[in-house]
Formats: C-alpha cells, sequence, structure tokens
C-alpha cells in the first residue's frame, strides 16, 4: 500500500460549512487592542514563553554570523558557531549586564565594551580582564563554566530560525504538532526571499494582522480584484493545538463544467501567480489539443483540466530540480493557511510562500506593531545567492510598497485600529465565515487565563 503523503492531511480537513462553532468564542472583550495591562500581561505570558520566528538562517549563513533580534525591551543574541548550528543568547554580559552587541554582524568572539569579558561563539565565558588583583577568576567569581551567557531554546526548521526565551518550554516538534510534517515537504530551506524581504511598523495592534490574515471574509469588501480567483464557499478548516489552518481550492467553482474550468485556469493572472508563468502557455496548448472537430473540449478516461494543470507543474517543478514528490497533487494549485501561535501567518503552495510574522512593537506601545514580510520561492540552488533579497529594515515613519493587495491591507488596518481605540466599543463579533479568527482568540483566551 502506497503512503499517504503528509498533505493529504490538510485535504480532508472540515468544510467551513460544517464546522462546529460552539468550541469557539464567537464574540469576546475589545480591550485586548486596546488596553496598556493586557499588553503588558501579554508580554510575561506569553510573548516569554512561546515558540516564535526570529528570521531565516540564510541571514547568518558563516560562522560567526549573528544577528540580534529583540522582543519588546528584551534583546537577544544569535549565532552561528564554528559547528554550524545557531545558539542563542540574552544579550547582557553575565558580569553586569551591559549590552554586548547591536544590529548584526561576524565575530569569533564577543567582548563586553565595559569591562572586557569575552565569549565564545558557543556563549561560554573564555577570559575576564582582573589587572588589578591577583589570583584566578575562579577564586573571586567562581567557576567559568558557570558564567556563560544565559542560553535560551533556538530551533530551525524549513529555513526559520525560532526562538523561545521560555527555556523549560517543549520542544518544537511539539509546538508545531502534524503541520511539521506537511511543511516539511515543501522543503522551504531550499527556498529564498525573491523581491520582498520588509520588516517594517503598522500603526495597529499585532492582533489586527493576525485577525486580517485569519479570513477571506473581507476579500468582498477590501480586495475586491480578488473576487472569483478562489472557492472560498470550499474552504476546508483544520484546528490543532493553539495552531489552526486553512486550505481554499484554487479558481471560482466550475460546478464539473470542464470548459469553464478551464478558462478559469487560463485567466490567471500571471503577477499574482508568477510561478504559474511557465506552465501557463502549455497548459494552453495542452487544453486546444484536446478538442474535437466542433471545438468542444473532450478529456480523456475523467481527466479534468484542474488535474491536468496540477499533473504539469509538477513536471515543470521536478524538471527544474524542486524535489515534489512529497506534496499532494491540491499542493499543487491551492493555498494552504497557517496560523501559527501567537503571530505567524503562511500562505503557501508549491514553491511559492507569503510569510507574515507579526511582533508587538518595541516601544510597548499597544496601538502600534512590527510586521516582518517575506514573499519566498523555491529557486534552483544556481539562483539563490544571485536572487536573494537581504533583510529590509524601513525606517520609523516610511513606508514600503510592498504588493497591491497587501497595500489595501496595510491601509485598512489602522483605521480598524482607529475604532477600536475608542473605550466605549467593547465587543467584537464574529461570524459563519471566520473560524481561524475565533480559533485565534479562544486560544489567547485559554493562554492568557
Amino acid at each position: 500500500m502506497t503512503a499517504e503523503l503528509p498533505g493529504a492531511w490538510m485535504d480532508k480537513a472540515t468544510l467551513i460549512s460544517d464546522v462546529d462553532f460552539s468550541q469557539f468564542r464567537m464574540r469576546f472583550p475589545a480591550n485586548r487592542y486596546n488596553s496598556a495591562e493586557y499588553s503588558e500581561r501579554e508580554k510575561e505570558r506569553l510573548w516569554l514563553r512561546t515558540w516564535q520566528i526570529a528570521g531565516r538562517a540564510e541571514e547568518i549563513p558563516e560562522p560567526g554570523d549573528w544577528k540580534e533580534h529583540k522582543i519588546y525591551d528584551y534583546a537577544f543574541l544569535l549565532v552561528r558557531g564554528k559547528d554550524g548550528r545557531i545558539r542563542g543568547f540574552v544579550n547582557a554580559c553575565r558580569h553586569r549586564g551591559n549590552l554586548l552587541c547591536r544590529g548584526k554582524g561576524n565575530a569569533s568572539r564577543f567582548t563586553c565594551k565595559y569591562h572586557n569579558w569575552t565569549y565564545g561563539l558557543d556563549g561560554q565565558l573564555l577570559a575576564a580582564a582582573h589587572p588589578d588583583f591577583d589570583g584566578t577568576l575562579e577564586e573571586f567569581v567562581g567557576p567559568k563554566k558557570d558564567l556563560g551567557l544565559i542560553p535560551i531554546q533556538v530551533e530551525c526548521f524549513g529555513g526559520f530560525i525560532f526562538i523561545n526565551p521560555d527555556r523549560d518550554a517543549a520542544p518544537l516538534a511539539d509546538f508545531l504538532g502534524p503541520a511539521r510534517d506537511v511543511l516539511a515537504a515543501y522543503r522551504m530551506e531550499e527556498w529564498v526571499a525573491v523581491g520582498i524581504n520588509v520588516r517594517e511598523e503598522v500603526a495597529c495592534n499585532w492582533k489586527v494582522v493576525m485577525d486580517a490574515f485569519g479570513e477571506s471574509y473581507h476579500i468582498q469588501g477590501v480586495h475586491t480584484e480578488l473576487l472569483g480567483l478562489s472557492d472560498t464557499a470550499r474552504e476546508r478548516f483544520q484546528p490543532f493545538g493553539l495552531h489552526c489552518a486553512a486550505t481554499v481550492p484554487f479558481g471560482p467553482p466550475s460546478n464539473g463544467d470542464i470548459e469553464q474550468e478551464a478558462q478559469n485556469i487560463l485567466g490567471v493572472p500571471v503577477e499574482q501567480f508568477p510561478l504559474y508563468g511557465d506552465v501557463l502557455p502549455k497548459f494552453a496548448e495542452a487544453i486546444e489539443g484536446y478538442r474535437d472537430a466542433g471545438g468542444k473540449l473532450v478529456m480523456p478516461g475523467g481527466l479534468t483540466p484542474r488535474q491536468l494543470f496540477q499533473n504539469m507543474i509538477r513536471q515543470d517543478l521536478t524538471a527544474k530540480g524542486y524535489d515534489v514528490s512529497s506534496l499532494t497533487d491540491t499542493q499543487m494549485t491551492d493555498y494552504n493557511y497557517w496560523l501559527f501561535f501567537p503571530n505567524v501567518f503562511i500562505q503557501i503552495s508549491a514553491g511559492d510562500a507569503t510569510i507574515i510574522v507579526n511582533e508587538p512593537h518595541p516601544s510597548g506601545d499597544h496601538n502600534k506593531c512590527v510586521w516582518h514580510i517575506w514573499f519566498l520561492h523555491w529557486l534552483p540552488e544556481s539562483e539563490r545567492a544571485a536572487r536573494a533579497e537581504p533583510v529590509r529594515i524601513v525606517p520609523e515613519g516610511e513606508h514600503f510598497h510592498v504588493h497591491w493587495v497587501m497595500e489595501q491591507d496595510y491601509q485598512q488596518m489602522p483605521i480598524q485600529q482607529q475604532g477600536l481605540r475608542n473605550r466605549l466599543f467593547e465587543e467584537i463579533v464574529l461570524t459563519r465565515s471566520e473560524p481561524r479568527v475565533a480559533h485565534f482568540h479562544t486560544m489567547l483566551d485559554k493562554v492568557m487565563a
């Protein structure tokens, strides 16, 4: 018997029309968006106790490469060791807490500029300056092995660096749950940021961003240009632990009409789906080859245009060197939408993903946040270095136009935050079109309780 592919788990998820909403809280207080006190509790109960993405592994590719990562005003140091492993530490000298470094760079060791205590890439204390007394360091402050930098948990998956300030937290594999195998099949460690790798401030609470990318209900209000590009009525929804996922069939409904289905695919805007650019002309030619003398489309053996398109995408990617053998046919065309609690959104299909990581603003201002957006593509190894986009840090007060769809969200989200700032607005009310949002806030209540 052939083993079932990991992505089949999403193919069998619950249709949105069949979701049991009794398991979710559909009304919840609005103070989670507009309360400084609530935001302060989030820092302790949520952000210092959960796995979260701190960047891509290719940002620090060589031994000695390091970068700083902040959660609120907590500074952490991520560094690739001589053994190739990425480790994380509290960014503070063990002597008197002086900040070791800012930004990113490369070093063979870290020396505190205050009193010249020096640490290796593995965080171990190498030496401490003591010019004014005799004897060894151990006589005065204890064994050097006990005075290394304070470690935090760091693991890499799919090319991402995950960190968790809670040293007692369960491993990342437990956190990802069944999503780990599904996402591993995409081989995202082979992907690079192409075109967009942007980190900037947004004038809204971080949860407003999660809500916006947790539902397709707002397409008919904000992204009318996208109407008809997917069959949202057949969305499937899958909760798992703190997280949830959804999948939406590619293309509008055709109701079994193969001519309509073919035209739906041929009408795909290549600027929206660039990885289909090489396949669509071949698909158009193939479809014409299936027409009879009267011009009627006749597909052999029950083959549908959708299946033909999926087969051609698989063949195209395989020929280019991308191993898609562990991906299902639906993963060739249909986007999966993953919401990893608390702050990661992933929109992914074969060889193409948009990743959004939303973080509280470092200042602690709950009316602002920072998002990091990656457009990740699979590329042949020979092209990756040349086409990889470095992280673009947008200065405070400025804005980088990412993409017209996300630009619409960027404009809309601060408008929502303006409404939420009014403390007389006390309650959020959800509809049956928003199971991912309902799940997210139900889990948030659980963690914050």
